[in-house]
């Protein structure tokens, strides 16, 4: 199920893409500059399984992007609270992003 009107819905390659299946896709949010991941339907609460298996895919790419060891999650769905994704955060991520602490 997806909704027209979501920006997530919509996953539009704005930013790099680093992985996608059938369950999520992870790219880097073009708001932050980290990692992100997105389920593919929309809704803000995707069964325990597919949230385990998207937080998976988060670890790998944010391992490979970011350090491993050197980041963690944020599940804050702040500016799309309705539709589920979440951020891989490092702690240089505001300042690579905003140039400011």
């Amino acid at each position: 199920m997806s909704d027209p009107s979501c920006e997530l819905c919509e996953a539009a390659r704005l930013t790099a893409w680093h992985f996608e299946d059938d369950t999520c896709w992870v790219a880097d949010c073009e708001v932050c500059a980290v990692p992100m991941v997105v389920w593919k339907s929309h809704g803000d609460q995707p069964p325990e399984p597919e949230v385990e298996h998207m937080l998976a895919r988060l670890g790998e790419v944010a391992d490979r992007v970011l350090g491993a060891g050197v980041w963690s999650v944020d599940r804050v769905m702040r500016q799309i609270p309705d539709h589920f994704h979440a951020h891989a955060r490092d702690p240089q991520w505001w300042v690579r992003r905003f140039g400011r602490s």
